[in-house]
């Protein structure tokens, strides 16, 4: 009976490795495909040669983000991806900001709320919202706790942590912001520092 329980496990153990190295390659395109497509989605449509992904540290955690540029190599916007915790998991929610600092948009790209309920977060009406949101002028927290988000009806956790983290990726921007830019060698683009404010500037470089 041992053997041939042992014998099962090799075989099943087999069939799942071989189904996860045909798998593995289209699963990441797919989700690679999804990404791009959600940064174009939060960003202004000025935006038209997206950076590749850089990473940055804020208060002991590391977070992704792309810089977006327009056609004359000026950085029009930021994507920051975050994922706070809801009331079924993590909500991974992609925010994209202009120059200024104002939310352009935002996507959620993954989440495991209850459906009819939390899960109503992807939904326009919910979302919608943060389209245009200054965080430097209203609170970004739901009204319950005195801020300006709406929040989903009997959903106020699900509510709460897409609020909490559309607020810490506007720090985490500030946070960017405050760091000198480096040239980006893929676009040419000039040397764009981001001053404080959120405004950033860009100078000829030469060589």
């Amino acid at each position: 009976m041992t053997v041939c329980l042992l014998a099962i496990c090799l075989v099943c153990s087999g069939l799942l490795a071989g189904v996860y190295a045909l798998t593995a390659e289209p699963i990441a395109a797919a989700a690679a495909a999804k990404n791009e497509a959600a940064i174009m989605e939060v960003l202004p449509e000025t935006a038209v040669k997206v950076e590749e992904e850089r990473t940055v540290e804020f208060e002991g955690a590391t977070y992704a983000y792309n810089l977006a540029y327009d056609e004359a190599g000026n950085t029009v916007g930021c994507a920051i991806n975050v994922a706070p915790v809801g009331f079924g998991g993590p909500i991974s929610i992609k925010v994209g900001f202009d120059i200024n600092g104002v939310i352009w948009n935002t996507k959620v790209l993954s989440q495991a709320e209850t459906p009819g309920l939390g899960a109503k977060c992807v939904e326009a009406s919910f979302s919608d919202q943060f389209k245009g949101f200054d965080p430097a002028a209203k609170k970004l927290s739901v009204r319950k706790d005195g801020g300006d988000v709406d929040a989903i009806t009997a959903s106020t956790i699900t509510s709460r942590a897409y609020a909490s983290g559309v607020a810490l990726a506007a720090k985490v921007f500030h946070a960017i912001a405050g760091t000198p830019m480096l040239l980006d060698t893929t676009t040419g683009a000039s040397n764009s520092d981001w001053q404080e404010g959120a405004d950033v500037q860009s100078e000829s470089t030469t060589k």
